[in-house]
């Protein structure tokens, strides 16, 4: 597999394999993040934080003349700002650090970077042979027009709330000022609102109170927001805490998102963009109709006769309010399934969707999902395609993208969403195992039980919705690295089952220094064994927010190391970075999807 290597650093490396990595600059376009420190009272190292590259080499870009000015500043009365202070007054320390904490770290960054526009362009000017002079008021009025060597915020931000759990860890608070800084609106979720707490985070960010243990108090952090970062880990190797946290935790968090954009959905009749299409949905006994319970046969029938054991399937409207669909199959090569055709509504295609997800309540078993495409008027020219699936102990949510369908016959073409007409879940009694939660005795792998509640086509997307940074096990202790591990792995599976676009972050061991100083190795496949900077995995999050290559890809991210002779595990990608220092989208164009 092609690990992708995104180049932070200017530089000329032999790349592994014999490979070389070219020269690549990586653009300072957050010069201005210095400004940071007016809104932390903690003593955090902003300029660290928040830049990550206090070193990088600069580029910048020729003022233009083509952008309208802005707005002059409007002068205050002295009468009307109790802060103005006579020139014979010495400045209070209570007025100045009223200054501080109510400063706009966006608006100071702009008029940072023109004032270093100014100095850099006269410095310049004095390597120039001739050159036409200027008088100051031309000088500035140039700088006016021509604004900043590169705008900084991001364009869109101002109309995003992004909430961030686990703001006040060591990846969190870099993630929220690297947000800050461009324009988001940012909301952190924190289990206390403690002055420790308030005060590790910056003063516009809306503090929200809840825990992700509690589901009922993650519906109020929600709302408003567009965008999840999840940087929130638990702190002790405790079984309990681990599952809260890194599991139960990124399942409630996923599932009070998907609910309140489906509430949104619906308050805008359905014409959302995250709106899913309900193809059935099981509340009552008429919801059956249409589906046909089949039975059937690998073998031919003198074969299958010789190992005959019986098999049964059936599926009604329990007494609860559930649809079951249950039964037993003891015949060898035998098999058992639920069918239905589709009725979509007018208009709808599936074409315009990414897959499917189906609330499924069971034992445990898996199931292969197979959908019938082609002409519905003659079914005789259709093909049919599979994917399987597997459920656990209880209700679920699967995932199922239609990139995940194979034909059954090699030689028929890819799936088509357009043409699907028919809808199956079948059982069959291979590539059954045991459930974990099983308590006692053996189990009879050949009977299963289902409870469908619905089956929903997921829309497409451009853009990731939900971020969570998890871990590649590197680093962790050998003592809880299992456990560790297990719950990491829960909480990654219950988000690519949830329907939300996602990006899975697994970074190597978290060091605390400068971030943007070396080049970062993208990988999958669990292979990687180097450290990253805390700030440079804020600003693959901060970066994945918009970036369509980031959608539904988990990865691993490290920084970049040398193989020892022989022992090479990838192969270096080198890239330019764009003027808008954007490593990511190459890096991930060569990854695949949903690993």
């Amino acid at each position: 597999m092609t690990t992708a290597t995104a180049g932070l650093t200017s530089t000329t490396t032999s790349g592994v394999g014999g490979g070389k990595l070219c020269s690549h600059k990586r653009i300072a376009n957050d010069f201005a993040t210095l400004n940071t420190s007016v809104s932390s009272s903690n003593g955090f190292n902003c300029w660290n934080a928040a830049t990550n590259h206090p070193r990088r080499r600069l580029v910048f870009a020729k003022a233009s003349s083509s952008s309208p000015p802005p707005p002059p500043e409007k002068k205050q009365d002295q009468s009307d700002n109790d802060d103005v202070i006579d020139d014979d007054q010495k400045p209070s320390s209570v007025s100045v650090m009223k200054r501080l904490v109510d400063a706009n770290p966006v608006g100071l960054g702009r008029r940072s970077r023109q004032i270093f526009d100014e100095a850099w362009r006269k410095f310049s000017e004095l390597g120039q042979i001739s050159r036409t002079t200027r008088t100051n008021d031309e000088s500035s009025l140039l700088i006016q027009e021509g604004g900043p060597m590169c705008e900084f915020a991001t364009p869109g931000a101002q109309n995003t709330t992004v909430l961030v759990v686990g703001a006040t860890s060591r990846v969190g608070r870099i993630v929220v000022r690297k947000l800050m800084l461009r324009g988001y609106s940012v909301k952190a979720l924190v289990r206390n609102a403690d002055q420790e707490v308030v005060d590790m985070l910056p003063t516009s960010v809306k503090i929200v109170i809840g825990d992700v243990g509690d589901p009922a108090t993650l519906r109020v952090a929600v709302e408003g927001c567009s965008k999840i970062i999840y940087c929130a880990t638990a702190r002790s190797s405790i079984t309990v805490d681990l599952n809260r946290v890194d599991y139960q935790g990124v399942y409630n968090l996923s599932k009070a998102f998907q609910d309140y954009n489906n509430q949104l959905a619906q308050l805008r009749a359905g014409k959302s963009s995250k709106s899913k299409l309900l193809l059935a949905k099981f509340k009552s006994a008429d919801s059956l109709k249409g589906w046909e319970v089949r039975k059937g046969t690998y073998f031919q029938d003198e074969v299958a006769a010789k190992y005959d054991g019986g098999m049964d399937a059936k599926f009604e409207f329990s007494e609860s309010g559930d649809a079951v669909f249950s039964g037993y199959v003891f015949t060898r090569g035998g098999y058992v399934e639920l069918s239905t055709k589709l009725s979509l509504p007018l208009g709808s295609t599936l074409d315009r969707y990414e897959g499917l997800i189906i609330s499924i309540g069971g034992n445990g078993r898996s199931y292969v999902v197979i959908l019938e495409s082609g002409p519905s008027a003659d079914t005789s020219q259709s093909n049919l395609y599979f994917a399987r699936i597997s459920t656990k102990v209880g209700f679920c949510r699967v995932r199922v993208p239609f990139s995940s369908f194979r034909p059954v016959n090699p030689a028929d073409p890819p799936l088509d969403p357009f043409l699907v007409h028919t809808f199956t879940i079948r059982f069959e009694p291979r590539r059954q195992r045991p459930s974990e939660a099983a308590v006692g005795g053996s189990q009879d792998l050949r009977s299963f039980q289902m409870i469908l509640e619905y089956i929903k086509a997921l829309p497409t997307g451009q853009e990731t919705d939900f971020i969570l940074v998890s871990c590649t096990g590197s680093g962790v202790e050998v003592s809880r690295r299992e456990s560790v591990l297990r719950a990491k792995k829960a909480g990654e599976d219950s988000l690519r089952r949830s329907g939300l676009g996602y990006t899975i972050i697994r970074p190597g061991p978290l060091m605390e220094e400068p971030g943007g100083q070396r080049a970062l190795i993208f990988d999958q496949g669990n292979r990687i064994s180097q450290g990253i900077s805390c700030a440079d995995v804020a600003d693959i999050c901060v970066k994945a927010l918009h970036d369509s290559t980031a959608r539904n890809k988990s990865f691993d991210v490290c920084y970049e190391y040398v193989a020892e002779p022989g022992k090479e595990l990838y192969e270096l990608v080198a890239h330019l970075p764009d003027k808008a220092n954007n490593y990511l989208t190459p890096a991930l164009s060569a990854l695949e999807k949903n690993t």
